[in-house]
């Protein structure tokens, strides 16, 4: 038996993007796995009053279960709703629950039925024609739904989850138009230099800074920018777009971890791409790296800890507050559903 989205208490990606656009910001698309980091992604955009995507991938619905992600999302919707009425917040922030990187109809139909409001099918991967063909398909589904749609013009090169490739082909902007016309999605992802994963950029893409850091390539504004022009007002979506928090790398590699040369995308970059066309921006790896850290510096320090709230507590409580500076410093879409709450 299927279920609306709307039974859920969840919103499609329509006005979330319109107030982004007008206000040059970019919603935060946040991946989760578990309800630790579920929990955290709520609490950080409750207090920072951001509108918030939830983002699943085709990995993360078979670790969870499709029926209780469907019961995890309106428990978070839920969770929202109780925390604002506490600390006295006159409007509710909208939260949307989306597929990432859904590869064929099947899945994006299933993901439909069980109350996601927003899907993207990504057939970057195929021939142009095939991958117009499959992405309308998608739409005609999910549009008399009100459920949002995102397709994908070009390749991230890396690895994230069950999506990988072995090199990035940017965004064609010549393709952009016919593409949009033809599938009439409501978003679109495209590839301007960012990349999934941990390792973002190979050394020899990259300097390095005085400690020895590396430093990327920029992103390819250009290409956006051709983009922006060709596409005026319409939603523009980054994947890849962890910048790969240097501080975690530190503290994962003192606690007995292995990621040398670990590198994103910096941040003032994401910024400048938030105050553009670009809407949404998916941030995945920093979240999965801030809780190794913590769980690992717990590990070394409390060798003896075996229960699973000491460790994922302080994990919960590390990503909440890099979620709540992603939303202020980053993505700018903190203060946009009124003020901060304070605790």
């Amino acid at each position: 038996m299927s279920v609306s989205y709307k039974d859920l208490g969840l919103a499609n990606t329509e006005e979330m993007f319109r107030r982004a656009f007008a206000g040059r910001y970019a919603v935060p698309a946040y991946n989760f796995n578990n309800m630790e980091q579920l929990q955290a992604i709520v609490t950080a955009c409750v207090e920072t009053r951001s509108p918030v995507i939830l983002q699943v991938s085709s990995g993360a619905r078979k670790y969870a279960d499709q029926t209780l992600l469907r019961y995890m999302a309106e428990g978070a919707v839920c969770m929202a709703r109780e925390m604002e009425k506490a600390k006295g917040a006159a409007t509710p922030i909208p939260i949307c629950l989306h597929l990432d990187h859904g590869d064929t109809f099947e899945l994006a139909k299933s993901c439909i039925d069980n109350g996601f409001s927003s899907v993207m099918i990504d057939g970057s991967h195929l021939p142009y024609e095939e991958n117009v063909a499959l992405t309308r398909r998608v739409v005609d589904f999910a549009r008399p739904l009100g459920v949002s749609v995102e397709g994908e013009l070009g390749v991230l090169a890396g690895i994230e989850d069950e999506v990988q490739a072995a090199q990035s082909t940017y965004t064609r902007p010549d393709e952009v138009v016919d593409f949009v016309r033809r599938t009439t999605v409501d978003s679109l992802a495209i590839s301007i230099g960012t990349s999934h994963g941990a390792y973002k950029f190979k050394p020899e893409q990259c300097t390095r800074d005085a400690r020895g850091v590396l430093v990327p390539p920029p992103l390819r504004f250009d290409i956006l920018a051709e983009i922006e022009k060709k596409l005026p007002g319409f939603p523009i979506v980054l994947h890849g777009a962890s910048s790969v928090i240097q501080e975690a790398v530190a503290e994962i590699n003192r606690y007995g971890g292995k990621m040398k040369d670990a590198v994103g995308v910096p941040e003032e970059q994401l910024r400048q791409a938030a105050r553009s066309a670009v809407c949404k921006i998916n941030i995945d790896t920093d979240g999965r790296m801030v809780m190794t850290a913590t769980i690992r510096k717990v590990f070394t320090e409390s060798p003896g800890e075996f229960d699973p709230r000491k460790y994922l507590g302080p994990a919960r409580k590390a990503l909440v507050e890099m979620y709540k500076r992603k939303n202020r410093d980053v993505l700018g879409s903190a203060g946009r559903y009124g003020e901060e709450l304070t605790a």
